[in-house]
């Protein structure tokens, strides 16, 4: 019988070592607030979303950066966008710049790795040259467009048409409500996949970025709903859950559901202007609040020892990286990089490996930004001017005013100069745990605690480079390019 216990361990170590890896989806939604999706707010329609949130996950104080692209160069890198020089507003449609070339992307690892890397949807990392763009960062294929934004039918951004298979235009989009397309893309890529390999899809949607456009029967879904914005904006949602409901299906009609791991977050939080909504989180989308950084997210797969929980434990937007890693089994080193992998945490729901991290360090000088945050523990401090929109607002109140520019460039001279030199002396002192909306100024009361986060925030600034925010160069005019935008220019 002894033989029994010699070869019992072998045979757990040989089905350990032969283990089929999962295929992995990591959806992005863009600009989805805090109370823009229904298992935080029942007044939205997103059964697919919720049903893979309750049956999994939901972490509950997961961040990320306060605008697109920093927290797009955070997943992709596993580094903080102001190491990156990523650190203020996005990049820009003309600006000659992209995520830095020298580092590696989490596509990169995973196709060494053995994994088919598809990318689906909004890009925002830089299109500048060839070198910058999906299809040279490690996916095999990309569907979709480069810039911060476009119109949903017509693929537009400032009369440049910007929409992409591959390393070609994709002329053919024009007319067809985007969502139905992005439904149609990623069913396409699982069925073309052979199940027998891994397959990871990253899926950064383009809802529920401006502009506000929707097919009249998602608007009709929600009667209720008096603010005509707020309405379109709810069934903008709704549309995106549409997809991943389609992408659900495939993947149990190819038998590849139960052995893919679901990742899925907002790149910053709701646009208030624009109807996207954090409440009762302060700010939103361009702000260092809550509101701009804490985002909905969940974990679902069977690797998870127990679901239908809210996990409290700190993620951030660096942390994705080698969190996907470790959950892939893959063993990937870089004692440089920001994020820490939450795997064996979430999937045992132990405490967070983290307790602290950055919200942003932006050292540009206009107007728009040049402020800093810091959340160390149960503290949180702010140094400086925290974005835009500083108050609470609830989902159907109308924006006071018309809505900015969505040109990011021209944010700065939206600014009332009295308003933003009161807050460039802003200081702010926060404990997230009792007052998570920030209601409680506690600088002046506790010093103690704000030399401790000053000097962590100290040791940071020591880390930062420069923002690389140059001005906009006309060689990138889609006139230039018979109208579309694409690489080459720089």
């Amino acid at each position: 019988m002894s033989w029994l216990f010699v070869i019992f361990p072998f045979l757990i170590l040989l089905t350990e070592v032969n283990g089929k890896p999962p295929h992995v989806v990591f959806m992005v939604v863009d600009d989805l607030g805090w109370n823009d999706v229904g298992f935080n707010n029942p007044d939205i329609i997103s059964p697919n979303i919720d049903s893979l949130a309750h049956d999994g996950v939901i972490l509950n104080h997961a961040y990320v950066q306060p605008l697109c692209s920093p927290s797009r160069s955070a997943f992709m890198t596993s580094y903080y966008p102001f190491r990156l020089g990523l650190q203020h507003m996005v990049i820009n449609n003309e600006a000659p710049v992209c995520a830095p070339l020298d580092k590696t992307f989490l596509p990169q690892v995973l196709k060494k790795n053995g994994y088919a890397t598809h990318i689906v949807g909004k890009w925002h990392l830089g299109f500048c040259r060839w070198e910058c763009t999906p299809t040279y960062r490690g996916f095999d294929t990309y569907y979709g467009y480069y810039n911060s934004a476009e119109d949903y039918y017509i693929k537009v951004q400032a009369q440049g048409f910007d929409f992409h298979i591959n390393e070609k235009i994709n002329w053919d989009a024009v007319g067809n409500y985007s969502a139905y397309q992005y439904g149609d893309a990623v069913e396409n890529v699982v069925r073309q996949h052979d199940p027998t390999a891994p397959l990871f899809l990253y899926f950064p949607i383009q809802s529920v970025h401006e502009p506000l456009e929707v097919p009249l029967h998602y608007y009709n879904m929600y009667p209720n709903i008096t603010n005509d914005g707020r309405r379109i904006f709810s069934g903008m949602v709704t549309a995106a859950d549409d997809v991943v409901g389609r992408l659900v299906k495939v993947l149990k009609d190819r038998d590849m559901f139960d052995d893919t791991i679901f990742f899925f977050t907002a790149d910053n939080g709701g646009w208030v202007p624009y109807h996207g909504n954090n409440y009762p989180l302060r700010g939103g989308k361009i702000t260092i609040w809550e509101g701009g950084t804490r985002v909905p997210a969940f974990v679902h797969g069977k690797p998870l020892q127990k679901t239908g929980v809210r996990y409290d434990g700190l993620m951030h937007a660096v942390d994705w990286f080698p969190t996907i890693l470790e959950a892939a089994g893959i063993n990937y080193s870089d004692p440089h990089r920001d994020g820490i992998s939450q795997w064996q945490s979430i999937t045992s729901l132990s405490a967070s490996r983290r307790s602290e991290f950055v919200y942003n360090l932006d050292n540009y000088t206009t107007p728009n930004q040049g402020h800093a945050a810091i959340r160390v523990g149960d503290f949180k401090l702010i140094v400086g001017y925290p974005g835009l929109y500083n108050d609470w607002y609830k989902p159907e109140e109308d924006w006071p005013g018309p809505p900015p520019s969505s040109d990011y460039s021209d944010l700065d001279s939206q600014m009332d100069p009295h308003t933003y030199s009161n807050w460039t002396k802003f200081r702010g002192l926060y404990n997230i745990k009792d007052d998570p909306y920030e209601h409680n100024n506690l600088y002046d009361k506790l010093p103690e605690v704000v030399e401790k986060l000053k000097a962590r925030m100290s040791h940071y600034y020591t880390m930062m480079v420069p923002a690389n925010y140059p001005p906009n160069d006309p060689k990138a005019d889609p006139n230039n390019f018979d109208l579309w935008w694409q690489p080459g220019w720089c």
